[in-house]
């Protein structure tokens, strides 16, 4: 099964992604974006994107293109997430990785290296790459992400600032691929609209049929300063009765905008 995520080949998210791509050969983006355009143009039958980590909060990029392109989501995968600092040797002034890794380790870099210039790159994977090519970088990832790299040293494992690191991931699918049936299920929802009890509005179709939400966030809509979309996890499947009420409801509120269903589906843990 073709499929796609983000590069270069070590990163978290090629980790989750070889629980999807049965063996078969995984391809790079650089990001998220690129990856969700390529999967709803029909070029991979699946991409894998982060959405959400435990330390750092949600993937904004995420969510952006999620709202942007029609896909569908098939499947969750959450994966403990362990950094390791890898460099050619102790003297190095600078450490270079994801901007989520560094967030999720701030605290050990603090304390251990307060004079580190800090650098975001696209990928853990990548900061890892300049640490081979550079000895004054230092880079965040798996630890494994040493094992073939002869050059580099595993100086320090598990940075992060919680031992309950995770991040979940989504496998993505063409929009035909939607799923009615699975344990959870994402929406989005546009209102197209802003006054005073909006969300509660927004909200209690599902509270009133016991309708467990996992998550609620807004971003902007990119239309006009004030307007948001808002991306809403509920436990329960788009085919059960309650959902699909809970979900006339909503669109009822959204008559002006428009409500996405990107699909049912089920939850794997991986361990990487």
């Amino acid at each position: 099964m073709a499929a796609v995520t983000l590069g270069p080949e070590g990163t978290y998210s090629h980790r989750a992604t070889m629980a999807v791509a049965n063996g078969d050969d995984v391809d790079f983006r650089q990001s998220v974006t690129s990856i969700v355009d390529a999967v709803a143009g029909g070029e991979y039958e699946r991409g894998v994107i982060p959405i959400e980590n435990s330390i750092e909060g949600s993937v904004t990029e995420s969510l952006d293109a999620l709202a942007e392109y029609d896909v569908a989501v098939v499947r969750e995968i959450v994966t403990p997430i362990r950094h390791a600092l890898l460099a050619q040797g102790p003297d190095f002034d600078t450490v270079a990785s994801h901007s989520q890794a560094l967030a999720q380790c701030r605290s050990y870099l603090e304390r251990e290296y307060p004079d580190a210039t800090l650098e975001a790159v696209a990928s853990t994977a990548q900061g890892v790459e300049f640490a081979r090519d550079d000895s004054a970088v230092a880079g965040i990832g798996h630890p494994a992400n040493g094992e073939d790299e002869p050059t580099l040293e595993v100086l320090a494992e598990d940075i992060q600032d919680q031992d309950s690191n995770a991040t979940r991931f989504l496998a993505l699918a063409p929009a035909e691929e939607r799923s009615k049936g699975g344990g959870k299920s994402s929406l989005i929802v546009y209102p197209s609209a802003n006054y005073p009890g909006l969300l509660l509005e927004l909200l209690e179709p599902f509270a009133d049929r016991d309708i467990n939400l996992t998550r609620v966030e807004s971003r902007p809509s990119g239309h006009r300063l004030g307007d948001y979309v808002f991306h809403i996890d509920i436990e329960a499947g788009l085919y059960e009765a309650r959902t699909k009420e809970a979900l006339e409801d909503i669109e009822e509120l959204a008559e002006n905008g428009w409500v996405r269903r990107l699909g049912s589906y089920d939850t794997e843990h991986v361990v990487s």
